[in-house]
């Protein structure tokens, strides 16, 4: 392929990208399904391990916090190291960690072991990106980050139906367990097809890492524990409106250093000036936040209210995952040729029209074959976002630029997870004392088995009036995609860059 010659002069120019592509996503897959399905086990953990609610989200939330916060320097470790070399450490550490969460018993060393995940997950995602960037010229990498994108909704849609099995068949240690083989392999793979790439000299913004870590964890800690303390006093002169307001503060004083640094800054603010890369992180992070927003109310719901079993209520999941791997092909041959706006415009709308709909059929009576409706639709809307926003964001990257820009981008998507996480524990244990249901720890431990009758119908109504935040979140979305510009394939796209300043310039 003569055009990844002007990609990365280091490869034949004969070189073909797939077979390392293909070998790293075995990787990226896994670490994705692991955002998911953690979701459908949930109420087996809390009844396994004796805890309640408040202390389980932190299973999800602790592995989406350690996997968000170091994304920006592990993208720069890729630049630095080699981005072979931190994905096969990063592997490694995930893989491991996986049998780590399956050997446990206790929610705190499950809490631990999922922190260490996060790290390992951390230092594998911006290498995928990375790569595709360095080794698919600009006009080709549409068809590649469909691939990437593709992956990710895949893997977001498919884990709690793989984690409903496991569930069911094996026991709750076997969604971590099944990583262990499944990382081998992809270990062997990426060591033998993916190339190594040139690397370039970077210096690391460590003040910047510490004030991110402490910003992001200020927010997060006090948006999900809000409503356990009412939202008032934590302990002394703690209080959940401090925390927060701390974490903004933090956060803004990160973003000032960033502004001010002059040797390499964690976040090249330069690189928003593409207007495509701006609006393309702003929308996979509200795309993130909606989808780990409505997973956790819905299981709840239909392992709750229906009494289905863990395998059950996420084959609900499978009209979204089959339609969105029917799409994805057609939709990755799409982002090369079509404005981006088109494809988004559709992806965030339909998906607005997909959540508002299901939001209403969340009753205790609604024929299965209902709910599959909606849940097709969103199928659709998720092949419309996940390639064509990364695709786009990253389709002007400068070739030295790729590590630190898939880390921001992986960045922002982590950390609507997060806070997708954070806010629907809140905004769930808010809907349900408004719906005249106390003790609902208790409540939701029980969830893996039909609640009383008296109790579903207002159980019922606070879990579909929880999905209004990912409507919400996606309306928004759609505000934002109407702005997006063509692309170019002109630029840096295609040639190396030997340093990255602390202001770079972006082709607009």
């Amino acid at each position: 392929m003569a055009t990844t010659r002007s990609v990365s002069t280091d490869l034949p120019p004969d070189y073909n990208p797939w077979p390392a592509l293909w070998a790293m996503v075995i990787g990226f897959f896994m670490i994705l399904v692991d955002n998911t399905i953690v979701s459908v086990a949930t109420p087996a953990i809390m009844e396994d391990l004796r805890t309640d609610y408040n202390t389980v989200i932190w299973v999800t939330s602790a592995y989406l916090l350690a996997y968000a916060v170091p994304l920006l320097v592990t993208g720069r470790l890729g630049d630095r190291y080699g981005t072979k070399n931190m994905y096969l450490v990063g592997l490694t550490i995930f893989t491991l960690a996986s049998l780590w969460c399956g050997l446990t018993d206790s929610i705190e060393m499950l809490i631990v072991a999922r922190v260490v995940q996060g790290l390992g997950a951390a230092l594998i995602t911006p290498q995928t990106m990375a790569v595709i960037t360095r080794t698919f010229a600009p006009n080709k990498r549409g068809s590649a980050m469909a691939l990437w994108g593709a992956t990710a909704g895949v893997a977001t849609l498919v884990g709690p139906i793989l984690g409903g099995v496991l569930v069911d068949s094996f026991g709750w240690e076997w969604i971590f367990i099944v990583n262990v083989p499944v990382g081998v392999i992809g270990f062997v793979l990426a060591w033998r097809l993916v190339p190594t790439l040139p690397t370039h000299t970077h210096s690391f913004d460590w003040l910047g890492v510490v004030l991110s870590g402490v910003g992001v964890f200020l927010v997060v800690f006090g948006i999900q524990e809000g409503e356990k303390y009412d939202w008032g006093q934590i302990s002394g002169i703690i209080s959940v409106p401090l925390l927060i307001a701390l974490g903004l503060v933090v956060f803004a004083l990160f973003m000032f250093w960033q502004s001010r640094i002059k040797n390499e800054p964690l976040v090249p603010l330069g690189l928003f000036r593409d207007r495509n890369f701006s609006l393309g992180n702003g929308g996979i992070a509200l795309v993130s936040l909606a989808i780990t927003s409505m997973s956790l109310p819905f299981f709840f719901y239909a392992q709750g209210v229906r009494g289905w079993s863990p395998t059950g209520s996420a084959l609900l999941m499978a009209p979204m995952a089959i339609v969105l791997m029917i799409l994805s092909p057609f939709v990755g041959k799409l982002v090369d040729r079509v404005h981006p706006r088109s494809i988004t415009t559709v992806g965030f709308g339909t998906a607005a029209v997909a959540m508002f709909w299901l939001s209403q059929l969340i009753t205790p009576t609604t024929p299965v074959w209902q709910l599959c409706l909606p849940m097709a639709l969103f199928g659709v809307s998720n092949a419309c976002l996940w390639a064509p926003l990364s695709a786009t964001a990253t389709r002007n990257l400068p070739m030295a630029s790729a590590g630190s820009g898939a880390g921001i981008y992986n960045t922002t998507r982590q950390i609507g997870a997060v806070l997708g996480s954070a806010a629907i524990a809140a905004l769930i244990q808010a809907r349900l004392t408004a719906n005249g249901i106390e003790g609902s720890s208790q409540d939701l431990q029980a969830a893996g088995q039909k609640m009383p009758d008296v109790i579903q119908g207002p159980f019922s109504d606070a879990m579909g009036q929880t999905l209004y935040m990912p409507v919400a979140a996606f309306l928004i979305g759609l505000v934002l995609v109407l702005f997006l510009a063509r692309p170019t394939h002109a630029g840096h796209g295609g040639k190396p860059v030997e340093s990255e300043a602390a202001d770079p310039v972006v082709t607009p």
